[in-house]
């Protein structure tokens, strides 16, 4: 009754803040400015005198001697911008929201016309062209869909959620990203170039879920998500690769960007550095901060946990030249799980408040990256340098309310010092890259486990390494493209580490019109692709003892092929089909079970002995039919068939993974009225995902840890998982700020979450676990947000 009263007032005042903002409309008028950069893709030159237009309008403007171009007293709205200049490929980017304040930069780096291209292919939309390095199995999202995502929250781990093959998980209070059936640990981040270990708050150690994002979306140009077909740069990749394309700052005024959401606040400034009277600045900075209230909400309801959490954000760029440029990024949080004990506690209380776990999290990523292009625009280099670390203090106690009774604690540091160069060439229509990396890997824990009877205090420190090209050819012939890389890895701590024969990972995408026209062309691609394991598994010891140093690299082989078809510019349907191998895969010699099962709970991934003796296998088809937001609405509606399966040490035995749903539904779209109203839905059905029953028998000795059976996986599935989405944006702009407010249901229908059997354990003469049922998981939950730009 008090959630429900709760929420009365909180709806109750939702309808009156929006009322009393709608009465303010006839203040609401009010233009807005467009401008940004057009220059040379190759070369980084402004191009002066290049054309930028507004589509649908006769308002544009020509680029000045630097390049920059300003388009002045629009009408706010969405709309498609184009560049274009002689001697070059036309561009375009869809959906460009302008505002009375806040509008980003929009640039353009155009690329030049090849001189013996005279066939006139349709015109893919920008969100549509993939990298010919990556042309198979790669999703762009913009600015515009990752903010107004319905109950994304701004958060980017739940916005990938609407492409094919990427779910997330069932059950819990969980954040993973999980890809075609692989482990939520098999994906790799990078931001501007720069590898962070995790992009949420309260990390699962040796993998990279949690509950929450830690990265700002404002900061974002745009994202992208490979699912296979991966360019040799990056490494340790298994089923993902996410790209988060960051914005410089602002270079010719001060702005300011307030959002209040569901869980936190959030304060984003830009601007330049050291612009004096200039008209604009060779050094810009952008920097955020955000606040989590979550621990607020959690405490006024009365659930037995609290997440408390701080992250920050920011980059600094300076131009020395337009062949030279240096930028200064970094991100970080601050994460506090802490145990709040409930009034009136209940049977399903009392289970969480038993068995969480008490959470201390520190991380940090902070590097800096120098491009030079070359002077006569055949070439770009990139070196960066960064630092990684990550502390974990997860403990385990057997009276949580009083902390009392510690049985396990996990008190882990990472750091990760990486030197990472590469090289691009440009030939005519194709372009090589060349590169390599080296790491310092340092691991150090003190850790101890009354329930498997190990302890020990880690100090690890390796090096580790690797090496690659890239050739791709657009226009090979008429209608041919081809793409072709490998990579090698290294690391001077395993066994087998310096055998770097063992780690070459070919890899080639060929992608082919299938008419004169572009509307119709298809995809194949195979690649090999290997993982090192993580950290805490490599630093694992028992009687003082690294005893995984004979574990190899976790290999996968992937086969890929689709058909793509564009019957407009702003439309693609698509049908691909994939097939993941797996080898190598470590598998816990004390629960028999293979890796790929684990990782996707408030847990620590490695703290185990373990061979690397495991298979695994993923296979399926992913349809996908897209409407860009080029009018008043756009869509995304994907479905996945697929299955995962590995094994253990049996490596003939095949068993359904924890990831094997089987059946992924995913549709998102929205409709906007005018240019202040937007309308967003978003739906998703998940099949009955695999669990392992717990083995009741020695969980009444290890409890509040569970043991659990995983013999009997995929004995046992949850229910179908579905849940619908929706928001609702009115936008405001006046003459000095612009204002969004968004109102937003989840679960609209009340739907139930599935979750796993909840136990207490009755102590007594003889004591046994007790089945209790859990806490209500199918409430409607309103949340109101506020978006202001300055």
């Amino acid at each position: 009754m008090r959630l429900q009263y709760i929420l009365t007032l909180f709806i109750t005042y939702c309808i009156l803040l929006l009322s009393a903002l709608t009465s303010t409309d006839l203040l609401a008028q009010s233009t807005g400015t467009l401008s940004g950069y057009v220059t040379d893709s190759r070369t980084g030159e402004p191009l002066i005198g290049a054309n930028v237009g507004i589509e649908g309008t006769s308002r544009g403007a020509s680029t000045d001697s630097d390049g920059f171009y300003e388009i002045t007293n629009i009408e706010p709205g969405s709309y498609n911008i184009t560049a274009t200049y002689i001697g070059y490929e036309p561009q375009r980017q869809v959906n460009i929201n302008i505002r009375s304040a806040g509008n980003r930069s929009i640039n353009f780096e155009l690329t030049p016309t090849a001189e013996q291209l005279e066939e006139i292919v349709v015109s893919v939309s920008e969100p549509f062209r993939a990298p010919p390095e990556n042309p198979v199995s790669f999703r762009r999202l913009s600015p515009e869909e990752i903010s107004t995502y319905p109950a994304g929250n701004s958060d980017i781990a739940k916005v990938v959620q609407s492409l094919p093959g990427v779910s997330g998980s069932v059950t819990g209070f969980r954040n993973d990203v999980i890809i075609r059936g692989g482990a939520p640990n098999e994906n790799v981040y990078f931001l501007d170039g720069i590898e962070i270990p995790t992009i949420n708050h309260f990390s699962t150690q040796g993998s990279a879920g949690g509950p929450v994002g830690l990265l700002n979306v404002a900061f974002f140009d745009g994202v992208d998500l490979s699912t296979s077909a991966f360019n040799a740069s990056a490494s340790n990749a298994l089923s993902g690769v996410l790209r988060f394309n960051q914005r410089t700052g602002n270079d010719r005024e001060f702005r300011t960007n307030f959002r209040l959401g569901a869980s936190e606040a959030a304060l984003t400034t830009e601007g330049p550095l050291f612009k004096g009277d200039d008209s604009f600045s060779n050094t810009t900075f952008i920097a955020s901060v955000r606040r989590s209230y979550l621990q607020l909400l959690f405490q006024l309801i009365d659930l037995p946990f609290l997440p408390d959490y701080w992250d920050y954000q920011y980059k600094v760029n300076h131009n020395f030249n337009s062949r030279n440029r240096v930028s200064l990024t970094g991100v970080g949080s601050i994460d506090d799980f802490r145990i709040n004990v409930p009034d009136d506690i209940t049977p399903d209380q009392q289970a969480i408040l038993d068995q969480v776990p008490v959470i201390r999290q520190r991380s940090n990523t902070t590097g800096i990256t120098w491009q030079r292009r070359m002077s006569d625009g055949n070439g770009i280099s990139r070196t960066s340098l960064s630092r990684s670390w990550f502390y974990n203090d997860f403990l385990r106690y057997r009276d949580n309310e009083n902390e009392e009774g510690l049985f396990s604690r996990n008190r882990a540091r990472e750091w990760r010092k990486t030197l990472r160069s590469e090289f691009t060439f440009f030939r005519d229509r194709s372009t090589i890259t060349t590169g390599g990396s080296a790491r310092v890997n340092t691991f150090r824990n003190d850790f101890f486990d009354e329930n498997t009877d190990v302890a020990f205090d880690s100090d690890l420190s390796f090096l580790s390494y690797g090496a690659f090209v890239q050739w791709s050819s657009e226009g090979l012939s008429d209608r041919l493209d081809l793409t072709a890389g490998i990579r090698f890895d290294g690391n001077s701590f395993t066994d087998s580490g310096n055998e770097i024969y063992r780690t070459l990972s070919p890899r080639a995408a060929l992608s082919v019109k299938l008419d004169e026209a572009g509307r119709w062309n298809s995809v194949i691609s195979a690649g090999r692709y290997f993982k090192k394991p993580p950290l805490n598994l490599l630093g694992y010891q028992e009687n003082g003892e690294f005893v995984n140093r004979d574990t190899r690299y976790i290999r996968s082989d992937h086969f890929t092929g689709g058909i793509n078809f564009f019957p407009r510019p702003s439309t693609k349907i698509s049908i691909e089909g994939f097939l993941k191998l797996y080898d190598h895969y470590p598998v816990s010699s004390r629960e028999g079970v293979s890796l790929a099962n684990l990782g996707g709970g408030f847990e620590v991934l490695g703290n185990d002995n373990v061979e690397s003796a495991g298979k695994g296998r993923t296979y399926g088809v992913e349809f996908l039919t897209q409407q860009t937001f080029e009018t008043s609405y756009y869509a995304i509606l994907a479905y996945t068939l697929f299955w995962s399966e590995f094994t253990g040490f049996d490596r003939d035995l095949y068993l359904p993974s924890a990831w094997d749903s089987r059946h992924l539904l995913t549709f998102t779209g929205g409709y906007r009225i005018g240019n202040s109203w937007e309308f967003s839905l978003r739906t998703r059905l998940l099949g009955k995902t695999p669990f392992a029953p717990i083995n009741e028998e020695r969980s009444i000795e290890t409890y509040p840890a569970f043991v659990f059976d995983y013999n009997r996986l995929g004995d046992e599935r949850l229910r179908p998982f579905h849940a619908t989405d929706i928001r609702v944006d009115r936008k405001w702009d006046f003459t000095n700020f612009s204002l969004d407010v968004y109102f937003e249901i989840q679960n609209v229908f009340a739907q139930n979450t599935p979750s796993e059997p909840s136990y207490l354990l009755q102590n007594g003469s003889d004591p046994e676990l007790v089945r209790v049922d859990q806490l209500s998981e199918s409430s409607i939950l309103p949340t109101i947000g506020v978006i202001l730009d300055f």
